[in-house]
């Protein structure tokens, strides 16, 4: 096993959820000539691009806005039995290449086979956009697709717009809301926060791990959370008796199709205890 300290992007996919076909919603192309795209509205809250000029490696600092009203929620990279992950498509044309979306620690809702992963207050991802071309005005073009849910789950789709015009300087309001995204993104192992064991146990289906948690965090549950390849779920973890800083956890592995091995699969682990987040790649020999 070995476990590595940058988080390689997992493939996304969309959960079987219970949609609502008549809210499916599509918005037109929004015409912005700024740094952010318009708002593009739903029912239960809104969503925006916003984007700050390339950086000398061809890198565009960007995040994904999504607004919610009081009592909606929206998914994490991996929702659990249903839901729909953010997808972000970029036109070709664009001149831009998408690399991976990054999440923040998120939390659990619900029990059972109703529980999922996601946020319910207002959420930013940072995206890891890059130019493939060219050095001029950038008229970036996205379309987006996710769940947005109270109730009932409704899937927004919309058509983001803007335009990064060479020489023109950033809104600095624009840079600090990228610049407090990334800053919310969970932290890289520590010292005094990482996985200090983790193992597959093939026979009871479960990934086992032990943790270090920082000082902060001695009392109370951590929570973890766990997004795979295609057709890899997990179950709720089970704790162990321990308490204080040093914590040990059972996952429960599912695997469908015939593939039933998780050796050399990348399973991207994220662990909130207290007020830090941290997060890591766990692949096993």
């Amino acid at each position: 096993m070995t476990t590595r300290p940058t988080v390689e992007k997992m493939v996304q996919r969309a959960a079987t959820a219970s949609l609502l076909p008549l809210f499916f919603l599509f918005f037109p192309p929004a015409k912005s000539h700024a740094a952010a795209s318009e708002w593009v509205t739903s029912a239960g809250g809104a969503i925006r691009l916003v984007a700050a000029q390339p950086e000398a490696d061809g890198t565009i600092p960007a995040i994904l806005e999504v607004k919610l009203k009081p009592g909606w929620k929206t998914y994490w990279r991996n929702p659990g039995a249903s839901g729909i992950p953010p997808q972000i498509t970029i036109d070709p044309s664009s001149g831009v290449v998408l690399k991976g979306i990054d999440f923040p620690a998120p939390r659990t809702f619900g029990e059972g086979p109703a529980r999922y992963v996601g946020y319910d207050t207002p959420v930013t991802f940072p995206l890891a956009l890059k130019r493939t071309r060219g050095d001029g005005d950038l008229a970036l073009r996205a379309s987006v697709f996710l769940g947005i849910c109270e109730d009932i789950c409704i899937p927004v789709q919309g058509e983001l717009n803007l335009v990064l015009k060479k020489g023109e300087f950033d809104n600095p309001l624009d840079r600090a809301r990228i610049a407090d995204a990334v800053a919310a993104l969970p932290q890289a192992p520590s010292t005094d926060f990482n996985v200090t064991t983790a193992s597959f146990d093939a026979e009871a289906g479960a990934i086992r791990l032990r943790l270090q948690l920082p000082p902060e965090a001695k009392t109370g549950q951590p929570d973890l959370f766990l997004a795979g390849p295609s057709g890899m779920s997990f179950g709720e973890p089970a704790f162990g008796a321990e308490t204080g800083i040093q914590r040990t956890a059972d996952i429960p592995v599912k695997l469908s199709g015939k593939d039933k091995n998780i050796k050399g699969k990348p399973i991207a682990l994220t662990v909130r205890a207290g007020s830090r987040s941290m997060e890591t790649t766990l692949a096993f020999d």
